[in-house]
């Protein structure tokens, strides 16, 4: 596997010439695009020198072993922290989603169970605002469809970071959260204690970084207005302020009404367009990719059931990695990284498995 390396070490190079050119700057996705790819590639310059020192360094220990106990008591040492760095390379070296390095809009739907499903959608807006503050991540509201309970039958949100490592994305932690949440707990509107199971679910898409990259034909829209309401369809807008986009090559609709312009709808409206279509682009990509280049752990399936909130039991658990926590309350309070983490890691371990001949 290491053979690929050479070739990764001089495309670093190459980009560091580029990014020393002001004119690449001019092009800020592309300054932005070249700033990813150039940190995701110095990780594997700095773990190929890590290797390559450690390399020389116990050839030469084992060289003058018979004649200094010094260096034959090094050995071991120097084996251990090679096997350690060439771990290190050999994971850096899998084939990395390219979008991971991208800002997501994520989607939260109440589902089965009725004004609870909608209540578990809010807990889970909040659970991922709460996430996302943790990672220094900055959050905006797009859209939202408020319940008569005060949860969510629908809300939308963006996630951005500033982060230039891909590995420290947006994209490459949250989307592996699509999937349905499904809860197990005592509603509040049940007066007999009982224990309710429903379910919400949640969308992620990557968001396009400039508009052009995503080429959308003004006749391929269908926009229409109306009048913004809020729960039980009392109006709250005397305006056509609110916005309905129908992309008519792929059936794809998207309606903003959290601004009170119609200019900012149609905004909010087009960014959630394009990252759909983006996402559509990806998964019919994925559809046609082999075995090996496809996630293991990320379904293109939306109605995968992919995790259980217990509160009863204050579990949590995710059906996918195996993982099982007893600590629900500190994750609806913004502590996913251990699921998180899991779901990375079982999705890598899929990759690693896919490049071994043997596998």
């Amino acid at each position: 596997m290491f053979e690929s390396v050479a070739p990764l070490l001089a495309e670093h190079e190459q980009l560091q010439q580029q990014l020393s050119d002001p004119a690449l700057h001019s092009d800020a996705a592309r300054a932005r695009k070249v700033g990813r790819r150039y940190a995701e590639l110095g990780q594997i310059v700095a773990a190929h020198n890590t290797w390559s020192g450690l390399t020389g360094d116990l050839d030469a220990a084992r060289e003058f072993a018979a004649e200094d106990e010094a260096f034959a008591a090094e050995v071991p040492v120097l084996e251990e922290r090679l096997a350690v760095a060439e771990e290190r390379l050999r994971r850096l070296l899998i084939p990395r989603d390219p979008d991971d390095g991208r800002d997501v809009i994520m989607e939260v739907k109440a589902g089965e169970g009725g004004a609870e499903s909608a209540l578990f959608a809010a807990d889970l807006l909040r659970m991922y605002l709460h996430y996302a503050e943790s990672k220094g991540w900055k959050t905006e509201l797009l859209e939202r469809t408020e319940s008569d309970l005060g949860g969510y039958k629908d809300v939308q949100v963006a996630i951005k970071s500033n982060a230039q490592d891909p590995a420290e994305g947006v994209w490459a932690h949250l989307k592996y959260e699509g999937g349905v949440h499904r809860v197990q707990r005592v509603p509040a509107t049940e007066s007999q204690g009982r224990i309710h199971t429903s379910a919400a679910g949640v969308l992620v898409f990557p968001e396009v970084d400039a508009p052009e990259e995503v080429e959308i034909n003004q006749n391929d829209l269908k926009i229409d207005v109306f009048r913004s309401s809020g729960p039980g369809g009392q109006s709250v807008n005397t305006t056509d302020s609110a916005v309905r986009i129908t992309h008519l090559p792929t059936g794809i609709v998207v309606s903003m009404q959290n601004e009170k312009s119609q200019l900012q709808n149609r905004d909010a409206g087009m960014r959630v367009l394009r990252a759909r279509i983006l996402a559509r682009q990806q998964e019919e990509a994925d559809a046609e990719a082999s075995a090996a280049r496809r996630s293991q752990i990320r379904t293109v399936d939306r109605s995968e059931r992919i995790r259980t909130y217990n509160f009863p039991e204050n579990r949590i658990a995710d059906h996918r990695t195996g993982y099982k926590a007893y600590n629900l309350d500190q994750v609806m309070d913004g502590a996913l990284e251990p699921i998180v983490q899991s779901a990375i890691s079982a999705d890598e371990e899929a990759r690693l498995a896919a490049l071994t001949p043997d596998a």
